[in-house]
């Protein structure tokens, strides 16, 4: 992998991380469009995700703070209601990553079939959320109950898979169990945290040895130009779902899916 080459996908992988579009699957694609390796591009991949959590810290870091005094206390207050719900959410994804890591990573092959396929089902979840919503939602601590955080989970866990946009999937499946958008925002963008530092976490013996094709510059270079396009993109999301304008992303995410199958 070329150094502008990582800077490009580094680009749309902030770019995309936090819209509904999947920025997985629009790695893939820009992948393709450059001709880069598929080999152990999945390094890449954590590499500049991780770089999308740092600004997601950034942009969220009084929530956090706020959230890791209050656990800090010992008691059953708000935070901790909050940080228990995020660990509950964070169940699914961490079954999927313990006991299908392989399986996930076979996704991230040559094809790009898997990428337009799921580009439509984001499309159709996006066009449901726009279309639907609980007339009469239920009140609940922090605006979310631990059974709908475990519903949230299980579509992040779902979203593990390239062209499901992971916010889109998280935030749809929030808002149709009646969680508030206002709501819903932050706790999308804080629940993806631990599971990708802790990926980042386990891949960095892989990377210290050498197993990391793309390089080390590379790497570097994707990740800081992840991280500078992640903070205006996290930004713009958070306007976005507390509008739930979703229509017009679910509109492109369907072109995008058509042209993958079609041209793929």
């Amino acid at each position: 992998m070329e150094w502008w080459e990582a800077i490009v996908l580094g680009l749309v992988q902030g770019l995309t991380e936090f819209l509904p579009v999947s920025s997985s699957g629009h790695l893939m694609i820009i992948r393709e469009l450059l001709g880069v390796d598929s080999s152990n591009f999945l390094d890449f991949t954590v590499a500049v995700h991780f770089a999308t959590v740092l600004s997601t810290i950034v942009v969220f870091w009084s929530a956090i703070w706020k959230i890791i005094k209050g656990v800090f206390k010992f008691k059953y207050n708000d935070e901790t209601d909050y940080f228990l719900k995020l660990c509950v959410s964070m169940v699914p994804v961490a079954v999927v990553g313990f006991f299908f890591k392989d399986k996930v990573e076979a996704l991230f092959g040559e094809t790009l079939t898997v990428v337009g396929i799921c580009l439509l089902v984001t499309a159709a979840l996006l066009l449901l959320a726009t279309l639907y919503s609980p007339r009469h939602p239920r009140y609940h601590r922090n605006g979310i109950s631990y059974l709908q955080a475990f519903i949230v989970g299980l579509g992040q866990a779902c979203a593990v898979a390239p062209g499901l946009s992971r916010s889109g999937t998280t935030i749809t499946t929030g808002l149709l169990t009646g969680v508030k958008k206002d709501s819903m925002a932050q706790f999308s963008f804080l629940m993806v945290l631990v599971p990708i530092i802790g990926e980042q976490i386990l891949s960095i013996p892989d990377m210290v040895g050498g197993g990391a094709s793309a390089g080390i510059l590379p790497l570097l270079l994707g990740a800081l130009a992840a991280f500078v396009s992640g903070l205006f993109a996290c930004k713009v999301m958070i306007g976005i779902v507390r509008r739930a304008r979703f229509s017009w992303f679910a509109l492109y995410c369907a072109i995008v899916g058509i042209l993958v199958l079609v041209l793929g």
